[in-house]
């Protein structure tokens, strides 16, 4: 059986034969582990998008009314605070203003492949 030494890669197994087609299989499984990484991170980005779209409607029909009225952006502000103590930077004041922003450039897209309403 074959060993593997992180700094060497596949080393022979036992009298020194080394496993058929060490090269293409090694080949072959990084190219597994490459499109499941790619596969992954497009998930991801995906969700994360759907996720800030959906903050941002709701925010702006919710909170400001469809509107700019001076008491939303308190509210953001104060959503911003509690968002990041719970969640980290992401959901800064700046970022949940991207976030209402993202509405202009993407409503009909996005409201087309949200799969997710509930």
């Amino acid at each position: 059986m074959a060993s593997r030494d992180p700094g060497k890669g596949i080393q022979p197994g036992p009298a020194g034969k080394s496993p058929a087609n060490t090269p293409e299989l090694l080949a072959e499984i990084r190219g597994l582990i490459d499109q499941a990484r790619s596969r992954v991170a497009i998930a991801v980005n995906a969700e994360l998008t759907m996720l800030y779209w959906q903050v941002g409607n709701r925010i702006r029909q919710e909170v400001l009314h469809e509107a700019r009225a001076e008491y939303g952006k308190q509210i953001v502000v104060t959503l911003s605070r509690q968002l990041v103590a719970d969640y980290g930077n992401g959901f800064s004041e700046k970022n949940l203003r991207r976030m209402i922003s993202l509405l202009k450039f993407f409503r009909k897209k996005i409201l087309s492949l949200d799969c997710h309403d509930n």
